[in-house]
């Protein structure tokens, strides 16, 4: 920062400014130096002859304690720092007397930069439920909880660059408006320009040649499709970023705009994608208990007693490996033996939540990686097996949360592609692109998605997915 001199008697003195030194830093310093700190009253409380605040700053989780004398501070500042109003302190760092910290602010000057009205703030001292405070989003960072969740989502974004550069991928933008229904679901939020007052019309149908892109388009649901373009040119590339379901499910588990990592790898047969997958996890949750122990510590205390021993399981622990057919099997024994499930089990059912983490959790009693699918229930990409029933797709399966990845080993053949989408009666009219890299140099390839947000739901211990992204987007619910 620069200096202010002053000239006097011949002699240059300098006068070093003071910087500002956040709350996290500041619990880590030493005693007996001036220090400039800045954040948000959480609480104070006091006598009249001396004042305690507790600052915030979001750095971390712990507050610094300010101690203020009346007789320093005047009374006019004073009644104005309530819960949420915003000031810069000015004093001397020193040692702590009270139990909890080392140090503290001896305050010399403090500035409110905003006031709060603690009638109107939504945010006070008691406890608040989660189901309020999705209500009041923009204000929910500020709570212990929220800041820890964001400081943890952020921590995991940092993560997973570091992970994939660390290997040599390539981080591909993929488009975020489309005109292809990767997944084949048809579950899109379509992008349009045309004035739905007056819809022009061809035909009967809706004449999309007057619209923005001359075609019908829509948000992506996956990156995967353009992330085989980049694997089949560069080797080995990964995707990050937004994706949107128009599905109208209103579970814990389901969000209308989400985050995806997708990696997609030329060259890597469905062991391969095994083995890359469960690095990669292991290797996120190890990242999380080595830089976020303060905030996993009070998400354990508060909302799960047993997320850091399940973290830690989860390094230690080789993925159980077993195929679709081998899980229906061990499914359908247990419902023999008593156990009830909600949605019925049998060869050839999509596996639900409570299917998932009936495996993992009471069978298995480690993460579980499902594989070789009936075709039917997986996408038109998947590698399909030689038996003609099964594909080369895996599912990554986690306690509490059921699927967490989802992948495959991708149809390399033209022929058996083409096959495949003749069969599912989709149009070739915006897959001829796509198709192409089967037609020029095809080759083994595979990849896998990772819903960033259900990830966060483990690392965390939240129960809501709704919990762990700054602004839920959910059916009927845009807000903010």
């Amino acid at each position: 920062m620069p200096a202010k001199y002053y000239i006097c008697c011949n002699l240059i003195i300098t006068m070093e400014k003071l910087v500002r030194t956040k709350v996290k830093d500041l619990l880590k310093a030493e005693p007996g130096k001036d220090v400039l700190a800045k954040g948000w009253v959480r609480t104070k409380r006091g006598n009249k002859q001396i004042k305690f605040i507790a600052l915030n700053d979001g750095s971390c989780l712990a507050n610094i304690q300010v101690v203020a004398d009346t007789s320093v501070i005047s009374e006019d500042v004073l009644k104005r720092l309530t819960t949420g109003a915003s000031l810069e302190v000015r004093g001397k760092l020193v040692a702590s007397v009270g139990s909890g910290q080392a140090v503290e602010i001896q305050a010399e000057e403090i500035e409110v930069y905003g006031d709060c009205d603690p009638m109107r703030y939504p945010l006070q001292k008691k406890d608040t439920s989660l189901e309020y405070l999705r209500t009041v989003a923009h204000m929910r960072p500020r709570t212990n909880t929220f800041g820890a969740v964001l400081r943890i989502r952020s921590q995991m974004a940092y993560a997973i660059h570091t992970f994939f550069q660390n290997k040599g991928f390539v981080y591909l933008n993929t488009p975020l408006i489309t005109e292809s229904d990767a997944e084949g679901a048809g579950d899109m939020f379509e992008v349009t320009t045309l004035d739905l007052t007056k819809v022009p019309m061809h035909e009967g149908k809706v004449d999309y040649s007057k619209d923005f892109f001359g075609k019908r388009t829509s948000l992506t649901v996956s990156g995967q499709l353009e992330g085989e373009l980049g694997a089949t040119a560069v080797g080995e590339i990964y995707t990050f970023g937004p994706t949107f379901r128009a599905e109208n499910s209103n579970t814990p588990r389901h969000l209308a705009e989400f985050w995806m990592i997708e990696p997609e790898m030329a060259f890597y047969e469905i062991e391969d994608n095994m083995v890359l997958a469960e690095e990669f996890v292991k290797y996120l949750v190890k990242w999380a208990l080595d830089n976020c122990m303060e905030d996993l510590e009070f998400l354990n205390g508060k909302y799960d007693n047993g997320l850091i021993e399940r973290l830690q399981s989860v390094i230690g622990t080789e993925f159980q490996r077993v195929t679709y057919t081998e899980g229906m099997d061990i499914l359908e024994d247990a419902e023999k033996k008593g156990h009830v499930f909600e949605f019925p089990v049998h060869w050839g059912a999509d596996l639900q939540s409570e299917h998932e983490r009936f495996l993992v959790e009471q069978h298995f009693k480690k993460p579980v990686i499902l594989t070789d699918f009936p075709k039917d229930i997986k996408a038109f990409y998947m590698k399909q097996n030689e038996d003609g029933r099964t594909v080369r797709g895996m599912d990554v399966l986690f306690p509490k949360i059921g699927e967490i990845i989802g992948g495959s080993e991708r149809e390399a053949s033209l022929e058996k592609l083409e096959a495949r989408i003749d069969e599912l009666h989709m149009s070739r009219k915006n897959l001829e692109w796509y198709i192409d890299t089967r037609r020029f140099g095809t080759v083994p390839h595979s990849g896998f998605g990772l819903g960033f947000e259900r990830l966060l739901l483990f690392v965390t211990g939240m129960a809501n997915i709704r919990d762990v992204i700054p602004f839920p987007r959910t059916p009927r619910n845009a807000d903010f």
